[in-house]
């Protein structure tokens, strides 16, 4: 036996010694125990499981410099089982980075998730826990403390360790901030079902219906909206895809800083030629023309990624948040661990586009560079079970995450907390006056509308209940 070989055998069984009591510790209390080579920055840090679908690992780096964990190797506690990391993957110091499992194995609700580098033998991390988690199995701090059951869901940033829910405000959820009441905003029966995203800008509302269209609506003259005649919008345009061809599931809708002149940004969860195959992108429209049809200028294909979802389960909501907005409150770059730097990137739209998924409630926040490319800036959780709609509301420097009947219409606000990330503000019910409808799209009036202390909010139900997809209330301003 070699000098060098008797010194790794020391290793190991050092390691053993060390592991086996920590896991009958685990295996008689029934608590969660975590262990990990002392040496090593990289940390399994959250793991979210179901035994089945969108089982997560999350990995931080809580060290002071970057990590290189291409190749490394995620296990549960079968060897069979292995999830390599793709190449490429770098950690930066602060950084979090979550991986969707579930395509290769399913973590158990007696389980464990093991990190190993990319010879598969040296584990660098692991923690094993005796139930599923309800909602996340969380390391409270990051990186160094223990494990413990939380109830919000962050993979890709901060632990929400508290009891306020990602460190904002209380999650218990209030009364609406508004109007009780909630009126029709449409004709009956002008768009049928699938009325999905909604965007104002000034006395239009843009509106994005899944069966591959868009809408440009402007005032009715009584506190509505109906379909524009003009430039061919009376009976809304067909999207396609790059190229003409496809019809693109579009299920929300967000403009830039530049308004509609410049272009028009719809997600899309899936061809709808292709129905059954996920194609999580966001698309850019000219909508200047006369024609009956759109074609996207422009597509960023997020699909790979993205921890995978079902086909109709992808993106729902798009908003865009400008750069200025997100520097000013010290928003944290995820890709970086560092403050957000906008002169980072290349020419870009002048902001972060933030799409919300609505089969995890997970949302992501996306440079979208003008040639092309893409560099995801932010991952965290609504902290809902879904999210249909995403929108920025300037005035109070809030993100709303609204979910639909399957949450019983729930809305979150989100602010940039003192961490520099997306965390809870306030939880509110739907309006007492309004019944849980399918509601995928919500938006807010702006600043100049805001009479006697309120402003008014709209509402698309995709299933056109009662005839009508369209309906308003109001917000305190």
């Amino acid at each position: 036996m070699t000098a060098s070989t008797a010194h790794r055998r020391r290793r190991a069984l050092s390691r053993l010694l060390v592991a086996v009591p920590l896991l009958a510790a685990g295996a008689l209390t029934g608590v969660p125990v975590a262990h990990a080579a002392a040496a090593d920055d990289v940390r399994v840090n959250e793991v979210v499981t179901t035994g089945d679908v969108n089982d997560s690992i999350e990995l931080y780096n809580k060290g002071t410099t970057a990590v290189d964990v291409s190749g490394w190797i995620l296990r549960d506690d079968d060897k069979s089982h292995s999830y390599k990391i793709a190449s490429g993957t770098t950690l930066a110091p602060g950084a979090f980075r979550a991986f969707d499992v579930s395509g290769k194995f399913g973590l158990g609700s007696a389980d464990e998730a093991r990190l190993y580098l990319a010879d598969g033998k040296t584990l660098v991390d692991s923690f094993g826990w005796s139930e599923h988690s309800d909602a996340s199995w969380s390391r409270c701090g990051d990186g160094t403390g223990a494990f413990k059951q939380v109830g919000t869901v962050t993979l890709g940033s901060a632990n929400s360790c508290g009891t306020g829910g990602g460190g904002g405000g209380s999650t218990t959820p209030v009364a609406w901030p508004g109007g009780s009441g909630v009126t029709t905003a449409d004709g009956s029966n002008v768009f049928g079902q699938d009325l999905s995203g909604l965007y104002q800008e000034g006395n239009v509302l843009w509106g994005a219906q899944n069966s591959g269209k868009l809408w440009r609506l402007v005032r009715d003259g009584s506190g509505g909206w109906k379909p524009d005649t003009a430039s061919g919008w009376a009976s809304g345009k067909a999207l396609r895809f790059p190229g003409g061809s496809g019809s693109p599931d579009s299920e929300g809708v967000t403009l830039t800083g530049a308004g509609s002149a410049g272009g028009a940004f719809v997600a899309s969860e899936r061809n709808g030629d292709a129905s059954g195959t996920s194609r999580l992108s966001v698309l850019k429209y000219d909508v200047s023309g006369s024609g009956s049809a759109l074609t996207a200028a422009k597509e960023w294909n997020l699909t790979s990624d993205l921890p995978s979802t079902g086909s109709n389960l992808g993106l729902e909501g798009i908003t865009w948040i400008p750069d200025t907005a997100l520097t000013g409150a010290g928003f944290k770059d995820a890709s970086t661990g560092a403050a957000y730097d906008p002169a980072r990137y290349s020419a870009h739209s002048g902001g972060v586009f933030f799409v919300g998924v609505e089969g995890t409630g997970m949302i992501y926040g996306y440079v979208l560079a003008d040639a092309g490319t893409y560099t995801r800036v932010a991952s965290f959780s609504s902290g809902m079970s879904g999210v249909m709609e995403l929108q920025w509301e300037p005035q109070a420097s809030r993100l709303w995450a609204v979910c639909d009947d399957t949450c019983d219409g729930q809305h979150r606000t989100l602010k940039i907390d003192t961490s520099g990330a997306f965390a809870t503000a306030a939880v509110y019910n739907r309006p007492t006056g309004m019944p849980n409808y399918n509601n995928e799209g919500f938006s807010l009036a702006g600043a100049d509308e805001c009479v006697a202390g309120s402003k008014p909010v709209y509402w698309s139900d995709d299933t056109n209940d009662g005839g009508h997809a369209l309906r308003k209330g109001t917000i305190t301003c």
